[in-house]
């Protein structure tokens, strides 16, 4: 499958991350889009069927075939997993980082909320700052800047969740363990903590693209900690011209 392909999957699925990689290099959005895609297909499986053992179904296909990865076999020709392997045996991506990713997942397929708060953070951290680290890694981030990335990531993540709170519960689903005012308050500020923390550590310059693709967290996270109602009400976004020329000045400035 071309690069084309990938590209296609992630701006109809992530047209944040598509408008991140294409603001990246070229040679950064070749290592970025395989990755984003992946992360795509694997979020939308838990929502394919009503079935939830249809679902487990698709998602084992995908830990299968990344053990299949692993072991230095040709995958099938899945649309994904060709560029996919390529990837991960060009830039020494962590398989155990991806399948945390599938495994996740799981939580989407259900209706029982989260056990406790610790149990969202692992949800957050293994999705999207995981996605962050192992899309670092593939632009030659080392095990060193790893705890800084995740940070970013899962800031980055957390923001994301929290503007799709409203289309989760439409779908019947109990995203936040709790829905008080003061308690997303504080798990807002916690994500600022931590892109904070990250920002303080730095990242090594190659794998700035990699981060760009949250460049809406911190304005998302301020509005959850002064309005927390605006969660619920769907309206931490901002507008799209403010959202698109965030981007770019970040990519003018070569920041994230």
């Amino acid at each position: 499958m071309s690069l084309d392909a990938c590209a296609e999957i992630v701006e109809r699925g992530d047209p944040d991350r598509f408008l991140a990689a294409i603001a990246a290099p070229l040679s950064a959005r070749a290592c970025l889009l395989p990755l984003y895609a992946f992360n795509v297909d694997v979020a939308r499986l838990p929502w394919v069927s009503p079935e939830p053992m249809i679902c487990e179904m698709r998602l084992q296909w995908w830990r299968d075939t990344l053990e299949q990865i692993g072991r230095g076999e040709i995958p099938s020709t899945h649309e994904i997993a060709i560029p996919l392997a390529e990837t991960i045996r060009r830039h020494g991506i962590s398989i155990d980082v991806l399948d945390a990713m599938v495994l996740a997942r799981r939580w989407d397929i259900y209706h029982d909320p989260f056990e406790d708060t610790p149990a969202l953070h692992s949800y957050i951290d293994a999705t999207a700052a995981g996605l962050t680290w192992v899309s670092a890694q593939a632009l030659g981030a080392t095990a060193e800047a790893e705890g800084a990335v995740r940070d970013a990531g899962w800031a980055a993540g957390l923001a994301s969740y929290l503007r799709a709170i409203p289309d989760l519960e439409a779908r019947g689903r109990r995203p936040l363990v709790d829905g008080r005012a003061d308690a997303i308050s504080d798990l807002a500020r916690l994500g600022l903590t931590r892109l904070r923390s990250a920002r303080r550590a730095g990242v090594p310059s190659a794998a700035i693209p990699a981060l760009r693709a949250g460049w809406r967290t911190e304005t998302t996270l301020k509005r959850a900690v002064q309005t927390p109602q605006r969660v619920a009400a769907g309206t931490l976004a901002e507008s799209e011209f403010s959202r698109r020329a965030g981007l770019m000045r970040r990519a003018f400035l070569g920041t994230w």
